[in-house]
């Protein structure tokens, strides 16, 4: 098989044609091999190898298909999970993951583990480990993060679908970067286990990005359910996800929502995006409606996610040194600031930053009373550029400084800590929403900037609503069609 073949089927594709007999499944990793030896040089996704040997009758509904997983929270049994930090380049895991041993299961052949920043803690993808993933759109733009890596060996066509995970938007931003699906399931539904039975409070969760509907309702129908070590048994759907391709999602109420208290004026390409995606809506029959002001607190919200994501990277810190027996020098400087304002935050401010995720939940299921789902754009901005987000050198060497006399902490009573809000969360202001109250959300691209960049739109839906997710983007899919787009790289 060509390049040129493999990349037109997606993962379903695929394995129906190892399944056929049409293909082997040594073929396909040959092809995706070669890809990523082409490729990778120039956007730098894959960045370790994992031994894949195929089987000569593959089984599972994947069986033979060539995948990916991401090097942070998807442990593979024998090799390091770096999670972007030099402390951990080495730390081999005990067991595999249990979404990995059921990609495994499912008949995925991984090949390799995918770029990420270091401990999953920013929207991009550039830690000082591994370097800079690239966009294939553009090469000189981020692919986002904190799975920008699986994002970009997918948009450049490395892989049909590869694994990801998202704690305050880490699926669906590299997912809108790179042209992508993206969903997020809700709280619960994905397995975390065995080294924890929920990731933040649960705000985290695993997944994937692809290309097509198809492949994102199928992956969902593999990974899905509890696990023995998990918290709770989640609500499983009465069908398949699968099956809910075609099948018509109704006269849906959707509320529209684009500026936001962190981005009062979001870009114009983002406006752009959503007024596509309303057109579309509107003419698919849906009752699509302007929010004059957000169903939640979107600036308290951001305060308390940030709030909680500086307290969990301390804690992530402190259990790598406790791991490795690494030092301060082992970290990145972002993470050491992170970390020194998380370890500063009173235990009570942060237990008050994780109750009042209530009542963003309240509110937001106060919405759910009136409307079917929230549309969003997925990114305020375009994809940044690759160093867009560096500390400029004067605020490096004051942070050096009070790095080394163990006062960086005195930084969250700083106007830095206000920049750094600003600045990482300007862009991306849509996501951790879903994140703190549980519930899925997908982004879809249906929209290119006139650069020829992607940036896609947000579907936020109640409870259980990923199987309504999954038939309004196959409809979507159809009217806005996307998967033979592909980025030049």
């Amino acid at each position: 098989m060509e390049f040129e073949e493999y990349r037109s089927y997606d993962a379903v594709g695929l394995a129906g044609l190892v399944a056929d007999g049409q293909v082997s499944a040594a073929e396909l990793l040959t092809v995706a091999r070669d890809r990523a030896a082409e490729v990778n040089p120039r956007i730098n996704a894959i960045v370790r190898e994992v031994p894949a040997t195929p089987a000569a009758a593959p089984s599972g509904p994947f069986g033979g298909v060539p995948f990916l997983i991401k090097d942070l929270a998807q442990d593979y049994a024998g090799l390091p999970t770096s999670a972007g930090s030099r402390a951990l380049r080495t730390a081999k895991a005990p067991a595999h993951a249990t979404i990995v041993r059921r990609w495994l299961d499912a008949g995925l052949l991984i090949f390799g583990k995918t770029n990420t920043p270091e401990f999953g803690a920013k929207g991009i993808t550039e830690p000082e480990l591994w370097g800079p993933a690239r966009n294939p759109w553009d090469l000189t733009r981020t692919p986002g993060g904190s799975s920008g890596g699986s994002a970009a060996a997918v948009a450049a066509g490395i892989v049909p679908a590869a694994g990801a995970n998202d704690g305050g938007g880490s699926i669906r931003i590299p997912a809108a970067c790179c042209g992508l699906v993206g969903l997020k399931p809700g709280r619960g539904l994905t397995p975390s286990g065995p080294a924890t039975g929920e990731s933040m409070h649960g705000a985290a969760v695993q997944g994937v990005v692809s290309r097509t509907v198809r492949d994102t309702a199928a992956m969902l129908d593999v990974i899905s359910g509890g696990e023995p070590f998990g918290p709770y048994a989640p609500a499983m759907p009465s069908s398949s996800f699968a099956s809910c391709l075609g099948q018509d999602p109704g006269r849906l109420r959707i509320g529209v929502r684009v500026p936001s208290a962190i981005n009062p004026t979001p870009d114009r390409e983002a406006y752009a995006a959503v007024d596509g995606a309303v057109r579309a809506l509107t003419e698919l029959g849906h009752h699509v409606e302007e929010l004059p002001t957000a169903p939640f607190d979107d600036a308290a919200l951001a305060r308390d996610f940030l709030l909680t994501w500086f307290v969990y990277t301390a804690w992530e810190f402190d259990e790598a040194k406790r791991l490795t027996g690494a030092g301060d020098d082992s970290f990145e400087r972002d993470t050491l600031i992170l970390a020194a304002i998380g370890r500063a935050t009173p235990s009570v401010d942060y237990v008050d930053a994780v109750q009042r995720r209530h009542e963003h939940t309240r509110r937001l299921s106060t919405f759910f009373e009136s409307f079917d789902l929230l549309l969003t754009p997925t990114l305020a901005t375009p994809p940044p550029r690759i160093g867009e987000f560096d500390l400029p050198v004067a605020l490096q060497r004051a942070s050096d400084v009070l790095i080394k006399t163990r006062t960086a902490g005195l930084l969250r009573y700083t106007k830095i800590v206000d920049d750094m809000v600003d600045k990482n969360l300007n862009w991306v202001p849509y996501t951790q929403l879903a994140n703190l109250t549980g519930r899925p959300a997908i982004t879809l691209p249906l929209h290119w900037t006139a650069d020829g960049l992607p940036l896609g739109v947000q579907f936020v839906a109640p409870l259980e609503g990923e199987s309504l997710l999954v038939r309004l983007a196959a409809q979507l899919e159809v009217a806005l069609p996307w998967a033979d787009r592909f980025a030049p790289v």
